[in-house]
């Protein structure tokens, strides 16, 4: 039993040589659907059907948005994924193929998701990467992720807040969930920021300046992007002043 986890960026168009030669050897692509008329299961199809590769559905189980735990919800969430695409492995034969938006190693769990099934089938796997959202924000803005000789912080809208608190001055959000809310606890109308929703697809929207600025031309601009596609991905780089 093979799987492969096949990083495909944000669309057809990003996906790499490698990663078509390793999906075409593919029997199949296993894909979560999370709901009715799912955009990002659609952009998958898309990926497989260019490449000759059926789709194999999973409901997503349910999720809770809200825990009291956060990494106890994320926990049982996984859990229940692993059970999912355990019974489709266990019932067909063949190559399965993960392809994950963007980039396996950045707040993905698939890597994750398919060590567990590891531990339960005789599952050999490798992992092929893709474009990740950070690489395509700042090639979009034409700039580069960090200050000369500066590091560059990966963080998330949840964590936001205490990051900046602890002195990081150069930090690029995923997992955005409310920029409003995300952009209101950290405190930071005076920084820069550099934004991108639905990036690489035709409902991509890009914005930048100083926060306080632009506030509301962000909210607009997120709000096209969701009525365009149904769904809203975005990233944004944060800069302090100075």
């Amino acid at each position: 039993m093979r799987v492969r986890v096949l990083g495909v960026g944000m669309g057809p168009q990003h996906v790499t040589p490698e990663v078509a030669a390793a999906l075409r050897e593919c029997d199949y692509v296993l894909a979560a659907e999370k709901h009715d008329d799912d955009g990002l299961l659609a952009a998958r199809r898309a990926i497989a059907d260019a490449h000759g590769v059926e789709v194999v559905t999973v409901r997503d189980p349910e999720r809770d948005r809200d825990p009291l735990d956060y990494r106890r919800a994320v926990q049982d969430w996984h859990e229940a994924r692993v059970a999912a695409y355990e019974r489709v492995l266990r019932e067909r034969a063949g190559t399965a193929g993960f392809l994950v938006w963007g980039d396996p190693s950045l707040y993905d769990s698939t890597i994750r998701i398919v060590d567990r099934l590891a531990e339960r089938l005789p599952i050999d796997y490798d992992v092929l990467p893709g474009i990740s959202a950070p690489q395509l924000l700042a090639a979009r803005h034409r700039v580069v992720l960090h200050p000369v000789g500066q590091p560059v912080h990966l963080t998330t809208a949840r964590r936001l807040a205490d990051d900046l608190a602890a002195g990081q001055t150069n930090v690029c959000v995923m997992l955005t969930g409310s920029l409003d809310a995300a952009l209101d606890r950290a405190g930071v109308e005076d920084w820069s920021i550099w934004w991108g929703a639905n990036l690489g697809t035709d409902s991509e929207e890009l914005l930048s300046g100083r926060v306080g600025d632009v506030r509301a031309d962000l909210r607009a601009a997120r709000d096209r992007a969701k009525a365009a596609a149904g769904w809203v991905m975005d990233v944004y780089l944060l800069r302090a002043p100075g």
